[in-house]
């Protein structure tokens, strides 16, 4: 609890400032490519696929006859060093043949890790079938996995991990930045009172006047002076990228119920409330007995058990809460409930149930 009215705390210290519309916004045409590819990591400790995982053995043969190799379809291979993966990456628009990306790596079998092995040259193609280049190289899995005589030691997933550098370009990815005499800026969260204050920070740009308006809550088009050039296109996109505007950010608490996570915005308000919250715990203890016959008896001794159960309901007096407008009045009401993270959840649930939460709540 004390985790969480800190960040509250921390959150009404950020009050609403200008950022700039290329942090907000990006302009149509540079989203760039994604491809995905089809690959075989070697040098595992044996760790890799079993034999179970049929497809990893094929892939295996089909790279040995490509090297003059002709497996025995019948020979019992036992290829622990070796895993399937699936290559992916995504390609900024505008770059070159040659360039060179960083690539993600994740097991397509039944490989407990790909630490320390080496990704062989795998081809990665977009949807519609275009190569764009092949990517090989070490793989960097950022944690650990060792295992010996049923015993573990392991942090992070080693199972899917990154090679640096590894894609190099083979086809340019072509962008676009101005079609009919006209930039789009596309907004990453669309809202219309902040597509309409873009628009007002690029009107107020010099040789942009009245250039620009608000098509819908996430696209802005401007329309670029006649005659421009393409170097004087760029310089437009380059004033445009680093106006300033302050967005509107809608008032919405997010809570995650898988970890306990409560992460409300700085726009949320919470209208006068009542709240009476008491949590109730219950124990049950095991007792195991024997019971001894009696001396010289013919019985024989006999195993009791019985349960104890302890039921204790937590008592807090109801509380009153305020109308607040700030997330710091927020945290001081709800530092008076002195609850959990996750009793927190049912409290919000209910508030917005009832109607004093003023904004959106989004589970996850």
């Amino acid at each position: 609890m004390k985790r969480l009215i800190a960040l509250f705390t921390m959150l009404c210290t950020i009050g609403a400032s200008a950022a700039r519309i290329k942090d907000i916004a990006s302009i149509e045409g540079n989203s760039g490519v994604q491809v995905v590819g089809y690959g075989l990591v070697t040098g595992l400790n044996n760790s890799g696929d079993t034999q179970r995982s049929n497809f990893t053995m094929q892939s295996v043969m089909n790279l040995l006859k490509r090297f003059g190799i002709t497996p025995q379809q019948a020979l019992n291979m036992r290829t622990r060093n070796v895993a399937a993966v699936m290559v992916t990456a995504t390609i900024p628009a505008f770059l070159k043949k040659g360039a060179k990306i960083d690539v993600q790596v994740s097991s397509a079998g039944d490989a407990e890790s790909l630490q320390g092995g080496v990704l062989l040259m795998s081809p990665l193609q977009a949807a519609d079938g275009t190569l764009y280049g092949f990517a090989q190289g070490a793989i960097s899995v950022g944690g650990f996995d060792f295992r010996s005589l049923g015993s573990r030691s392991g942090r992070n997933f080693t199972t899917s991990g990154r090679v640096p550098q590894a894609l190099i370009l083979e086809k340019a990815v072509e962008g676009s930045y101005s079609s009919n005499s006209q930039i789009r800026i596309l907004l990453h969260d669309p809202d219309f009172t902040t597509a309409i204050r873009v628009a007002e920070s690029v009107n107020a740009l010099p040789n942009l006047t009245n250039s620009a308006q608000a098509v819908d809550a996430g696209t802005i088009a401007v329309t670029v002076p006649a005659g421009s050039t393409p170097t004087q296109i760029l310089g437009f996109i380059s004033q445009i990228e680093s106006a300033t505007v302050v967005s509107d950010v809608a008032a919405r608490v997010v809570i995650n119920e898988r970890t306990g996570t409560v992460v409300v915005g700085g726009n949320v308000q919470l209208l006068p409330a009542v709240v009476a919250h008491g949590g109730l715990e219950i124990q049950i203890q095991r007792n195991v007995g024997v019971s001894q016959p009696a001396p010289f008896s013919t019985g024989t001794t006999q195993r009791l058990e019985n349960a104890t159960v302890n039921a204790q309901e937590e008592r807090n007096p109801p509380v009153e809460i305020q109308a607040t407008t700030s997330v710091k009045e927020m945290a001081a009401a709800l530092t008076k409930l002195k609850v959990s993270p996750r009793d927190l959840i049912a409290i919000f649930q209910a508030l917005k149930e009832s109607g004093s939460l003023q904004g959106e709540l989004i589970i996850q």
